[in-house]
Order: C-alpha cells, then structure tokens, then sequence
C-alpha cells in the first residue's frame, strides 16, 4: 500500500473516531449513570471504589486539561454544547497527535534508522 492511501486511511480513520467521541457523554446520559465513562476524578473514584488508586492519587492534580470539561470557562453546559466541544477536543487532539508522528517519522527516516 502507498504511503498516501496509508496516510488518507488513517485519517479517514481518526475523523471517524472524532466524530463519536460525543458518545463519552451521551451514553451516560441515556444509561444514567452519570460521569462519561473513564473520566472520573479521584474524589469520583473513592465515591465508587472506596479507595484511590495510588498513582493517581500521586499524579492526580500534575495535568489540567486546556478545556476542562469539554466547555469553555462559564460556557452553556449543555448536551449539544458538550458534544460540540468533545469533537473539537477529538479533532485538535488527533491533529497535534498525527503532526508530532508525522515529524518524528520524518526525523527517523532523515536519520536513517
């Protein structure tokens, strides 16, 4: 397969995956059970496991996320805003991903390892 076709498939792919990320907060919503799935807090964690964990308790509060809560500082919460925001963040975050790969491929092929 092509470089470009491998390229093009990828990011096809990574579009894709962008556009479902809404399905974090909807499927929580519609099934009730309230936070989007693997995005719990530790105080969230200790409300459902009874601990936390020790790494995260460690390195809980190291990294904030630029747009917590996939809104913006005093922003409309709701669902439709929220969805919004989420393939923004998905799309942003698949874009810097895809950049630095493309430039640490690009260093290795240079280098010729």
């Amino acid at each position: 397969m092509k470089p470009d076709k491998l390229q093009k498939k990828i990011l096809i792919t990574l579009l894709v995956l962008c556009l479902l990320t809404p399905t974090g907060i909807l499927l929580p919503l519609y099934f009730d059970a309230g936070n989007a799935w693997g995005e719990w807090s530790a105080r969230t964690l200790k409300e459902l496991l009874g601990y936390v964990p020790q790494g995260l308790a460690k390195y809980s509060e190291l990294w904030s996320a630029p747009l917590d809560g996939y809104t913006l500082p005093d922003g409309n919460p709701s669902v439709v805003h929220q969805s919004g925001f989420y393939i923004v963040c998905g799309i942003t975050g698949a874009t810097v991903t895809y950049i630095v790969m493309l430039l640490i491929s690009k260093l290795i092929i240079k280098s010729g390892k």
